[in-house]
Parts: C-alpha cells; structure tokens; sequence
C-alpha cells in the first residue's frame, strides 16, 4: 500500500471537508440572517429619540421592578425545589431502580418546556384558584385566594422555570467523579454534610447556570401569567405583559422601547452564561 507525504494527506483532507462546508454554509447563513434580521427590525423602528421618556415613564418602571422581583423569586423557589429533585432523579437513573416511575416523573417535570404556557396558566388557575382543586382549600381555611395576585405571577413563573433548573443541575450531576463520593463515606462523610462538601461544589455551575435559565425563563412569561395571574399594573403587570398592553392599545412605540429591555436583560445573561463571570465567580469560590 503506498504511503503519501503529509502535506498530500492534509491537502486530501481539506479536499474532503470542503464540500461538506459547502453544503451547510447556505442554509446556516440564512439561519443567522433570519435571527439578525429580526432584532435588527425591532432596532431599527425604535424611537430613539423619545427612548428615555418612554422607558423611564410610571408603567415601564412599574413592569420592570415587578419583572425583576417576580423572577429572582421564581429563580430561587426553582432552586430550592429543583435541586433536591434533580439529585434524586439522578441517583435513581444511575441505580436503575423504579424505572417507570422515573419515566412518569420525568415527564411531568419536563412537561413545562413544550406545554403551551397558556395551558400551564389554566392548570395552575383550576388547581390554585379559589374554586380549584388546592384553592378552594387554601381560601376555606387560609383565607388566601392566590389569583391575580403577585403570588400568582411567581407561581406561573416557577411552573414554567423549573425544568430548566432541574435539566442544567442534572445535567453537571452527571459529570461528576464518584470516586470522590466514595473516598468521602469511606471516611465517615454522611447525608448533608457529604452533599455540601463533595457534590455541591462539583455541581456549583450548573447550578448557577440553572439559576440564570430560571431567571431568564421568569423574565419572559407571559401566557401562563396572564391567565392565571392577569395583567394588573402594578401587581402582576411584568414586562412582557406591559409590552403586549402597549400594543394592544396602539402604543407601538412604547411597546418597541420596553422590548429593548428585555433585550438588554437576554444580552446580559447570555455574557454571564456563555462568557467569564459564571466561571469567575465559580472559581472564587473554590479558593
């Protein structure tokens, strides 16, 4: 069998990889184009001009407080129910155990992410409103009707925010060492103390890329909001329903001046996710 030089099998293998280039170059230029074109419509008819009055006014500044409030709360009630979940569930998948209940859990945990969120808003106004399935008992004996309230608003956030917690926490849980685990019982490490020390760390960016995905989840709800928790400005009034009131009323204008929020905000966890501060922070953490 012959044997070629180097530079004739590298120049083979560019041969061999330009066609492939080529072949997805087109369709992936358009793919960028469509996604630039869009933001780049929305950019270009902004009142640039009038854009300080328009973001700064009483119902834009209400929207924006509110959003974040709603979705930093969401974020950590997703964290608090969502890490004690994604370690079961990938205990139980490494073990094997119980499988059909797995896959039953599983499926309503990830059921959030291609539910329409205005069925999600639904659920959660026939389970939690105050003739619903748990309502009726919170407001018989609590007194708490939770309906187009700021409660409401943070609940169908959470309904829609927590399987991004759960996959990003599980996913990290499943790249970590166990050897470390067992060197850690083998010297007398137990329950929450052997979570806290080995695996927590080991998990810490998932954990908070999970967080950011929460947030930026929460930050742009909008149908299981409105119907379960209405568009009340001041009260569950966030953002994306502020944007869609400005519409609806003809105020284009404004409407295109809150989107760039929103924008902004995306913008600025995408960095936090994709470039140095998460694994910073992550690293200050170890020292």
């Amino acid at each position: 069998m012959p044997r070629f030089s180097k530079p004739f099998q590298r120049k083979n293998r560019l041969e061999t990889r330009q066609p492939l280039q080529l072949i997805f170059l087109i369709p992936a230029g358009l793919a960028v184009l469509f996604i630039a074109l869009t933001f780049l419509g929305l950019l270009w008819n902004i009142p640039w001009s009038k854009l300080f009055n328009f973001v700064t006014n009483d119902t834009s500044l209400d929207a924006l407080q509110l959003s974040l409030i709603v979705s930093v709360l969401a974020a950590i009630i997703a964290g608090i129910l969502g890490m004690p979940l994604a370690v079961l569930m990938n205990r139980a998948e490494k073990s094997n155990n119980f499988r059909w209940l797995q896959i039953i859990i599983r499926g309503l945990v990830l059921l959030p992410l291609v539910l329409p969120p205005v069925v999600g808003g639904i659920a959660l106004l026939f389970a939690f409103g105050r003739n619903g399935l748990i309502g009726q008992w919170l407001y018989k004996w609590f007194d708490i009707s939770l309906p187009f309230t700021t409660a409401s608003a943070v609940l169908a956030s959470v309904f829609v925010a927590l399987p991004f917690f759960v996959l990003s926490t599980e996913t990290v849980l499943q790249g970590t060492k166990p050897e470390l685990e067992e060197t850690a019982r083998a010297f007398g490490a137990r329950g929450s103390g052997l979570f806290f020390r080995i695996i927590f760390p080991q998990i810490l960016p998932g954990v908070l890329s999970g967080l950011l995905l929460s947030f930026a989840r929460s930050l742009g709800e909008f149908g299981a909001t409105i119907t379960f928790a209405g568009n009340l400005s001041g009260r569950t009034q966030t953002l994306p329903l502020a944007i869609f009131e400005s519409l609806e009323s003809g105020k284009s204008n404004e409407a295109l001046a809150v989107s760039l929020i929103l924008l902004l905000l995306a913008a600025i966890i995408l960095v936090l996710l994709h470039n140095r501060w998460v694994p910073a922070l992550v690293n200050s953490t170890k020292r």
